[in-house]
């Protein structure tokens, strides 16, 4: 399995971006896909998730301003962020979960700016 993330880049704070993370292989559609973030200094944390059967979960931190999403016929999952803050500047991975297996993707940046 290899998970591809794209869409970070450079926004001003208040703006939005999409990001994008397509998987190869097999069982995406029976995965739990999750995203997440490392930060400057700091350690790598939950963004969000999404389970097989669409049920998502966030971080106090992006709730309502983030929202996660998938296409099991792209084998692809989203994350929509809204509003973003000077805050969360960071990497962002997207990981595919099944059965205590875990792949990563390689990571892509957004850098919020004021």
């Amino acid at each position: 399995v290899q998970l591809q993330a794209s869409g970070g880049g450079l926004v001003q704070a208040g703006g939005s971006l999409r990001l994008s993370c397509a998987a190869s292989g097999s069982f995406f559609s029976i995965s739990t896909l999750g995203w997440y973030r490392r930060a400057p200094g700091k350690q790598r944390e939950l963004v969000g998730s999404i389970t097989s059967g669409g049920t998502t979960n966030y971080a106090d931190s992006v709730r309502g301003r983030f929202t996660i999403s998938r296409d099991n016929a792209k084998n692809a999952v989203y994350l929509q962020m809204d509003s973003l803050k000077l805050e969360d500047t960071a990497i962002y991975y997207c990981k595919q979960s099944r059965l205590g297996n875990e792949y990563w993707g390689q990571g892509t940046l957004v850098t919020v700016s004021s």
